[in-house]
């Protein structure tokens, strides 16, 4: 089915929230934490979609034989 993983991601998050309300917190700051984190996720995305490609796009320097040992 296409839209299972909607279901599955929305019972890891109900199984989530109750965990952490099972622990002390209360309802209201498990939504805002994770609002709050899913924000943090979006402005990542936003700023470097895909950061494994970072990485690889650089130019990888050769390293210099100006140094005096490697002209002996």
């Amino acid at each position: 089915m296409v839209d299972e993983w909607k279901a599955t991601l929305a019972d890891d998050l109900a199984q989530l929230v109750d965990k952490a309300v099972t622990r002390g917190a209360r309802q209201a700051e498990v939504y805002a934490a994770i609002a709050s984190e899913m924000d943090r996720l979006k402005m990542a995305d936003y700023r470097d979609p895909d950061p494994a490609d970072t990485f690889s796009e650089q130019a990888v320097e050769e390293p210099a034989n100006d140094w005096p040992a490697a002209k002996m």
